[in-house]
């Protein structure tokens, strides 16, 4: 996450703003340093912060959640971002993140470990 974070701000950061919709009111370069800033804070909150690994987790969610407008766009759009550059890969990219939502609520422990 943390890596994901500062990649918005230094080499990866026209991609990420290639993904901010064009319906979206806010400028598409600070969207993407105000993701960035979150993914940090995330990464170093799972890193640094394990007796608040619940909180992290819904968290997470809430931001995986929260920026999957930002997918749905990039296939709606057709935008070319991180070698999406077919609608094929873009739809493909879309089933990611509800298991991206799952992950984190798995690691947050939210979501119970399957059992054997």
């Amino acid at each position: 996450m943390s890596l994901a974070g500062i990649s918005h701000m230094t080499f990866a950061r026209e991609e990420f703003q290639a993904q901010v919709p064009s319906w979206f009111p806010i400028d598409d370069d600070l969207v993407v340093l105000g993701s960035g800033v979150a993914e940090i804070g995330l990464g170093l909150s799972l890193l640094l912060l394990p007796k608040h690994r619940r909180a992290t987790g819904i968290a997470l969610a809430i931001f995986y959640a929260a920026i999957f407008p930002g997918n749905i766009g990039q296939y709606v759009e057709g935008i070319d971002a991180f070698g999406l550059d077919t609608d094929g890969k873009r739809l493909a990219r879309l089933f990611f993140q509800p298991a991206l939502i799952g992950l984190a609520l798995w690691g947050g422990g939210i979501l119970p470990a399957k059992k054997k």
